[in-house]
C-alpha cells in the first residue's frame, strides 16, 4: 500500500467548544495532534501518499502539517466545502487523488495502538476492516466476524468498526443504486454514507476483517478526549 486517506472533514460538533478554533485531528493528545499518531504510523509502514480531505477549519491542516515532507510523505488536500461529504461522498471526492490499487483508510478522529502492518496490502474483497470491541457509548456494536475472517451484518458478537480499514476503489463503482437520497444525487460533489456499500458488499461476502484487542478511543466528546489524556 503506498495510499492513504484520513478522514479529517467532520465538523466536530460534540467535541465544542474545545473545536471552535481547532478541527478535532489537531487537537493535542499526549504530545501531539492526533492526525499526527496517523501519519507516523502510516509513514512506518511504506505509504507515500497521503490525501486529507478537510471541510471545518480546513486551512489549519496545511499550516500544521504542511507537504508531509517531515514524515517523509506526500500530502495533499481534498476539500470537500463547507458541510462534509460524509464517509462515502468523502472517499469518492478523494478518489481522484488517490492510486489504482488498495488504499488504507483512517478517521482522523480516533486514537489508537494498533499496527497498521497487520492490516493486509491486498483485501480479499472490497474492503478489509479492523474492528474492536464495543465501546460504552456504542454497545450494539456494527458488524459480525465469523471465523473464516469475513463480516457479516448479524451474528454475535458484534464488534464495532474501528474507522481503519483498506479500501479498493471498486467498492464506490455502484454508490448511486445503493445510495438512495435525492441530497447526494443533486449535491455537487455528492453526499452520502459508505455504511451502505459496506452493507451490500457484506451480503455479497465480499468485505472481510480482524479484531484489534488493544487500545482504541473514539475521541467524539469532550470527556472522552479528557479521559484519553488522563489514562
Amino acid at each position: 500500500m503506498r495510499h492513504a486517506l484520513i478522514f479529517a472533514a467532520g465538523l466536530g460538533e460534540r467535541m465544542r467548544p474545545l473545536t471552535h478554533h481547532t478541527p478535532k485531528p489537531l487537537l493535542s493528545v499526549r504530545g501531539k495532534p492526533l492526525i499526527v499518531w496517523h501519519l507516523e504510523k502510516l509513514a512506518a509502514m511504506g505509504v507515500h501518499y497521503v490525501v486529507i480531505n478537510t471541510s471545518h477549519l480546513a486551512d489549519q491542516f496545511p499550516d500544521a502539517l504542511g507537504d508531509g515532507s517531515h514524515w517523509g510523505l506526500r500530502i495533499r488536500y481534498a476539500y470537500e466545502g463547507p458541510v462534509p461529504l460524509e464517509t462515502g461522498g468523502g472517499m469518492l471526492n478523494a478518489l481522484p487523488l488517490l492510486g489504482p490499487e488498495p488504499f488504507i483508510v483512517v478517521s482522523g478522529d480516533i486514537w489508537t495502538d494498533a499496527d497498521f502492518n497487520t492490516l493486509p496490502s491486498e483485501p480479499k474483497g472490497l474492503a478489509h476492516l479492523l474492528l474492536v470491541d464495543n465501546p460504552p457509548h456504542h454497545p450494539a456494536g456494527d458488524f459480525a466476524l465469523d471465523d473464516r475472517g469475513w463480516l457479516e451484518s448479524h451474528g454475535n458478537p458484534q464488534l464495532t468498526y474501528s474507522g481503519i480499514g483498506v479500501f479498493r476503489r471498486e467498492l464506490l463503482d455502484d454508490w448511486k443504486s445503493v445510495t438512495v437520497n435525492s441530497e447526494a444525487d443533486e449535491a455537487k460533489p455528492p453526499r452520502f454514507k459508505i455504511r451502505p456499500l459496506l452493507d451490500k458488499a457484506i451480503e455479497r461476502g465480499k468485505i472481510s476483517g480482524q479484531r484489534h484487542a488493544g487500545i482504541w478511543t473514539d475521541v467524539g466528546t469532550p470527556e472522552r478526549f479528557a479521559s484519553l489524556q488522563n489514562d
